[in-house]
């Protein structure tokens, strides 16, 4: 239409405009009288009025009028002109009728008694809709909201789990008939599937509301489908009209739901508090139970004399204080909240108090945590006792074991000192010693088990007694190597007293390379110590020579004994202890000089105190400039005049 009017004369354009806006006016008149009809016929039904036709010619003699009044105001007018046949009486009847909408508060502006008579039709709507808003919208509020305002909020309340529904307004937001539909479903979804709706379908879905509404909830079909799916914008007040039609039949719904939510809210009141006295009664006896458990089980405990045992108590009992105790004193505080909290839900809904059965107050829970209390501090004061008395007993038993232990090295030390006399009579004494000193070994264990037992209860510090298991094991070695030496001392001097054909020079000078060469102090060599030895006595053989001989000495074992090593000697030295044998000697260890030095004689393997020996002895001289030449050939002829 406007691109058309664009090539109108100038000042043309203005008209098409008005001319649309009054044929939009004519549009929502004509739907408006037609649902205001239908709204006024549906209320003559409650008396059984005859309905009318036209909102114009059936108003104007005020006769309608009123019984419309009388049935939505609920109250009788008096007398009026029943069969008005005069103009005057029906400005009579219409005065009456719009007083009586005057003393209900209702302001009617620009709208007289003459207009109705005379039958125009937009005061006619205007007074209809002033009407309608007093008697059957004024009264929904919703948040303290006006009319209009309340039943918009309570749409939008009730499609709001709807998200193909959006009400905004009473125009647009109803085209698509999912809105009405919206509305019965969430009151009765008994009567449609919201969900099975075809959402495009605008006419169908606004048929199908209306026909239920209609049908099943006695809602009254104001409004015709073309109403609202066929205009660009529905007329806002047809659409109030029938919309305020959903609410009063919802509201007696409403009215149920309110009362079932009262009683469900009052019977879950009831059950919360039963539940929370159940709760309060259930936890304080299993308080009380898992308290008196505890204590009995303190009660029957037996502490033994065994510190890991005690010690194991101990930690239990601080175990118990960190995880459990804390758990209980939670739990006590969490009781005396909830009896708090179910004095307090009693009286906010005016209901009696609370008085917890006998034996579950909190008084009586009060009496058996100070009784927990008593028996948990002496139950600590116990073990506390008995640990530090097992500690002591500890500490005693080791130093009587460690001082007896050291009595009896020092015994047995002092008979081997004592030992003197005939060396048959030494010997048999010393071999008593060593039996004396094999069962010590066990008896040290002994002591080191308790001192890991002391160690294992923290007892650093003894006042009882000065050794350690370390002093005792040294001294105990000690002992024992001192009486092995004193018995291969005795064996040996036994060996040496048979040995008649050796002098005692060489006697000594064989014992001498025998001890040095018996590292592990065991009284015997082993074939390489046994070669040794014979080396620093000027013995050589090749190894092969050295095999048979050490093998012929021992019978074929693998070590040699004092003895069999000093009659191997006498053996290989009775042809050698001339002085020219011991010259010649010198000579092979010198290389054919006349002197020998100390570096030869350590190569030649004689030992360290021989040499230094032989150093203090043999006369110096100086040879080719060597100031520590040492003659032989002279120290021989000294030592065999």
């Amino acid at each position: 239409m406007l691109k058309r009017a664009s090539f109108l004369p100038s000042g043309t354009l203005q008209q098409p405009l008005e001319d649309s806006a009054r044929i939009m006016d004519k549009a929502w008149e004509l739907i408006q009288q037609k649902t205001f009809t239908k709204w006024l016929n549906n209320k003559l039904d409650i008396r059984g009025v005859e309905h009318i036709q036209s909102l114009a010619d059936d108003l104007a003699n005020g006769v309608t009028l009123i019984q419309l009044l009388e049935i939505i105001g609920d109250a009788p007018m008096g007398r009026y002109n029943r069969n008005p046949r005069m103009r005057i009486q029906y400005v009579e009847n219409v005065n009456m009728a719009l007083e009586f909408i005057k003393q209900r508060g209702v302001a009617l502006t620009n709208i007289g008694a003459e207009d109705i008579v005379d039958k125009n039709l937009k005061l006619i709507l205007g007074m209809l809709w002033t009407i309608i808003l007093r008697f059957t919208i004024a009264d929904i509020s919703q948040e303290g909201k006006n009319a209009k305002d309340g039943l918009l909020l309570w749409c939008q309340r009730k499609t709001a789990p709807y998200r193909e529904v959006d009400v905004r307004d009473f125009t647009y937001s109803w085209t698509d008939g999912l809105a009405f539909c919206a509305l019965i479903h969430r009151h009765r979804p008994d009567l449609l599937d919201f969900d099975a709706l075809d959402k495009t379908d605008r006419h169908g879905n606004t048929a199908l509301a209306f026909n239920v509404a209609e049908q099943h909830l006695g809602i009254p079909q104001l409004l015709d489908v073309e109403d609202v799916c066929d205009i660009s914008k529905p007329d806002e007040r047809s659409v109030m009209t029938y919309v305020a039609e959903y609410f009063h039949a919802f509201s007696a719904l409403d009215k149920v739901e309110t009362a079932g939510r009262r009683v469900a809210k009052f019977a879950e009141v009831i059950a919360s508090v039963w539940q929370m006295r159940n709760d309060y009664e259930r936890r304080v006896l299993a308080l009380m139970d898992a308290v008196l458990l505890a204590q009995r089980e303190w009660q029957s405990t037996q502490l033994t004399d065994h510190y890991i045992s005690t010690k194991q108590k101990g930690l239990e009992f601080n175990h118990y204080k960190n995880t459990q105790k804390r758990e209980w004193v939670a739990e006590k505080r969490e009781i005396d909240s909830l009896l708090g909290n179910i004095q307090t839900k009693l009286k906010t809904y005016n209901l009696k108090p609370y008085y917890p059965p006998e034996g579950l107050t909190l008084k009586d829970l009060d009496n058996i945590w100070c009784e927990l209390l008593q028996n948990e501090a002496f139950y600590h004061r116990s073990i506390n006792s008995k640990i530090r008395e097992i500690k002591e007993n500890l500490r005693k038993a080791y130093a009587q074991a460690a001082n007896d232990f050291q009595q009896q090295l020092d015994s047995i030390s002092m008979e081997q000192s004592l030992l003197d006399g005939n060396l048959d009579n030494q010997l048999q004494r010393v071999q008593l010693l060593q039996k004396k000193i094999e069962p010590l070994t066990a008896t040290l264990h002994k002591v080191q088990v308790l001192d890991q037992d002391c160690v294992d209860a923290n007892t650093e510090e003894n006042d009882y007694t000065v050794y350690s298991v370390e002093d005792l094991t040294f001294g105990l070695d000690l002992l024992r190597q001192a009486i092995q030496k004193k018995n291969a001392f005795i064996q040996n001097q036994v060996v040496s007293r048979n040995m008649t054909n050796l002098t005692p020079a060489q006697l000594e000078e064989f014992e001498q390379a025998f001890r040095y060469f018996d590292k592990d102090n065991s009284n015997t060599l082993s074939a390489m110590e046994f070669n040794a030895a014979l080396a620093s006595l000027g013995v050589f053989y090749d190894d092969d020579d050295f095999d048979q001989v050490f093998s012929h000495v021992t019978g074929r074992q693998e070590h040699a004994s004092f003895e069999q090593f000093i009659r191997f000697m006498v053996s290989v030295t009775e042809d050698k202890s001339t002085p020219e044998q011991i010259r010649d000697s010198f000579r092979t260890i010198a290389g054919d000089k006349p002197y020998v030095t100390e570096l030869d004689l350590r190569m030649c393997l004689v030992p360290d105190d021989i040499v230094d020996h032989l150093k203090i002895d043999m006369p110096r001289s100086s040879y080719d400039g060597h100031q520590e030449a040492m003659e032989y050939h002279q120290y021989i002829d000294t030592m065999f005049r």
